[in-house]
């Protein structure tokens, strides 16, 4: 049984500090994460490994540095809570659960096979370190602010953080949640928009000009943060500045490269949802060395 009060707290506390790498360190990290993100998609022969591997500085600032959990207490309930809203870069998420000590990192190269916990997209029912399941995009920032709203309720300090896509920024549903989390005044909750400039059927100023982006979120009530997606002194700077806001939401608008890392990826939209073959896979391993 899982430890309860100051004995779980204090263990909890002392394993958050032993995770709060270097720089240095967490740059070491991001690269274990982008060759989980090649091995897995590549074994599976699907997935998105595009998006995935845009956000790894993101994640691995996050899991790294800043979010309070306990892998051997997934559900402890004064947990930080992280939300993959854009859930189609589920090989990101579980390479950093899998690092974190959630489950074996070997179980990665089960990604998309049947009777695997580790789904195309993310399942909570399954997927140790999983807060939300996903599917269709648009919906996590709604879902963070019910979490937001709980803890407030329930007079808990935890914090939520939710990873979105700017190509699902098209999607009406997040303007909707923008607003009530501005008229909640959500100040426990971040958004983090992995602004990569490009959806599944190319650049998003081609498909659906977000412009101006920052001045839509500030147009909804929320504090803009933007920063360099691939800087993790920035990021960390962000989360801090994040922190500190109150009275209302903020918003890190992450400006990243998708397929950041593997150079025929790079800013290549067919990477989007397309695994790499396995002459590929040994190519982009080959770059991540």
């Amino acid at each position: 049984m899982p430890e309860s009060g100051d004995g779980l707290k204090a263990n909890v506390n002392a394993a958050v500090e032993a995770r709060s790498l270097s720089v240095k360190e967490m740059g070491t990290v991001a690269k274990r994460l982008r060759r989980h993100i090649i091995s897995m998609t590549g074994k599976a022969g699907s997935g998105h490994p595009g998006g995935s591997l845009s956000a790894v500085e993101i994640v691995t600032a996050l899991y790294f540095g800043w979010l309070r959990y306990n892998p051997e207490d997934p559900r402890w309930s004064d947990r930080d809570r992280f939300i993959l809203s854009k859930g189609h870069a589920a090989p990101l998420l579980y390479a950093a659960l899998a690092e974190c000590g959630y489950f074996p990192v070997e179980k990665l190269s089960t990604l998309r096979q049947l009777d695997s916990y580790l789904q195309g997209h993310t399942d909570r029912t399954v997927t140790p370190g999983v807060e939300m399941s996903a599917g269709s995009l648009g919906q996590g920032l709604s879902f963070a602010i019910g979490v937001a709203l709980a803890g407030r309720l329930n007079s808990q300090e935890y914090r939520v953080y939710v990873l979105l896509g700017d190509g699902e920024c098209d999607e009406g549903q997040v303007w909707e949640a923008a607003m009530a989390a501005a008229h909640f005044k959500l100040d426990n909750l971040v958004a983090i928009v992995d602004n990569n400039g490009q959806q599944i059927d190319g650049w998003n100023r081609d498909v659906m000009n977000l412009d101006p982006f920052n001045k839509k979120w500030q147009a909804f009530g929320w504090h803009v943060i933007e920063v360099d997606g691939h800087n993790l002194p920035q990021l960390i700077d962000a989360f801090n500045q994040a922190k500190l806001v109150k009275s209302q939401p903020a918003v890190i608008i992450a400006h990243t490269i998708k397929g950041k890392g593997v150079s025929f990826m790079e800013n290549n939209p067919d990477f989007h949802g397309k695994a790499p073959t396995a002459a590929e896979v040994e190519i982009a391993l080959k770059e991540l060395e």
